[in-house]
């Protein structure tokens, strides 16, 4: 009697496509409606990382851990207040021209009636009054929306109380999160949990170490080139292009545009917001090729068609601080890619750099710290 063959079952290719598609949405949806949990979270990680460091250097000097923690989250509350305080005189100062600014619309709609009397035969002038009307008739419409607003307001209070207590409890408890992954798998991996983890702490802090170097840097441009032109209000659209910046390819052209509108209205000749335009294009190319990739890195470097796809999803999914979250949480699926076996042709599609990325004497010193920290949490639970 011969023994057939046991014949293995295949799933068919359609319905692997399938299953894929309907986990996506499903990923998807879940992250729509947990978007009030996820992202103050991810907000919070991303901080913790970024001033983990305050508290190493601070317990390495004999302060507690609790009050190395506290210290850290007082530095971050302070820089982040900081930047608060001065965008809102800037706000203030600004306010104080609206009623020019208003008179010159006026001004504008004179000279288009004009033309319009002038050129074309029975058309209805243009009133600054029937403007207000429509303004008022649309926000009149939308008060459902303009609720929703209060509530995400509510949303936005909630989010700056609960941020800084998760913000504390990641740094404080940052070795017990790193002792947690490494028991999660098996210990044949435990070198490339390790070196996983690392590499994401070094990508996260050059990521966001190196945004803010290069929002600092090009405030400087932005407000020198506006000075220079005779722009008032320079240093607010300076600043604030700046921070724009952190969305890629979409923040630089509403950092641009905020400027150019107003030169539009405020002076008296199309040279100013071509000059406008022309010093911000100059100082993006100058900030695309030569400020991000040198600040940040190689191994920050993203795709741009991976980034931009990611700034779509991310606003997609969460708004505006999914365009934000996504972007290094691109730069760290990447990093994951690099340790996993077989998902090397994935980091390869994220990656604008040709070729395996070597690791720098920065993160091969920093793999080593976080090797001897484990092992002496080991030895001394």
């Amino acid at each position: 009697m011969s023994n057939s063959p046991e014949r293995k079952f295949v799933i068919p290719w359609y319905l692997k496509i399938t299953t894929i598609l309907l986990g996506l949405i499903l990923l998807v949806v879940i992250m729509q409606q947990a978007k009030s949990i996820l992202v103050p979270i991810l907000i919070s990680g991303l901080l913790a990382i970024l001033f983990s460091p305050v508290a190493s250097w601070l317990e390495a000097r004999r302060v507690g851990k609790t009050w190395s923690a506290l210290l850290s989250l007082v530095t971050m509350l302070a820089l982040i207040g900081g930047v608060i305080f001065f965008f809102y005189n800037q706000a203030l100062r600004f306010s104080a021209d609206l009623a020019g600014i208003e008179e010159r619309i006026g001004e504008l709609v004179v000279v288009i009636n004009n033309f319009l009397a002038e050129y074309i035969d029975g058309v209805v002038p243009i009133s600054v009054d029937n403007i207000k009307e429509v303004i008022i008739n649309q926000l009149a419409k939308n008060a459902n929306i303009l609720s929703q607003g209060i509530m995400a307001t509510a949303e936005t209070l909630t989010l700056l109380f609960i941020i800084p207590i998760y913000v504390f409890l990641f740094i404080f408890y940052r070795r017990f999160i790193i002792e947690f992954f490494l028991k999660a798998f098996p210990n044949k991996h435990e070198t490339k949990v390790t070196t996983a983890i690392a590499n994401i702490r070094t990508v996260v802090q050059k990521y966001i170490k190196g945004a803010f170097i290069v929002i600092l840097i090009l405030s400087v441009l932005n407000f020198t080139a506006l000075s220079i032109i005779g722009i008032k209000h320079a240093l607010l659209f300076a600043v604030f292009a700046g921070f724009l910046n952190v969305i890629p390819y979409v923040g630089p052209i509403i950092g641009s545009t905020l400027p150019i509108a107003y030169a539009l209205l405020t002076t008296d000749s199309l040279w100013y917001p071509i000059a406008v335009f022309a010093s911000f294009y100059v100082i993006q190319t100058i900030e695309g090729n030569f400020l991000t990739p040198k600040i940040t890195g190689s191994q920050v470097s993203l795709n741009p068609l991976m980034t931009i796809i990611a700034l779509f999803v991310g606003n997609f999914i969460w708004g505006l601080a999914g365009m934000i979250l996504f972007v290094p949480g691109l730069a760290i699926l990447k990093v994951i890619f690099d340790e996993i076996e077989g998902m090397e042709a994935y980091s390869f599609l994220l990656s604008t750099v040709k070729g395996g990325r070597r690791r720098s004497l920065k993160e091969q010193t920093m793999i080593a710290k976080l090797k001897n920290v484990l092992s002496m949490k080991k030895n001394n639970p």
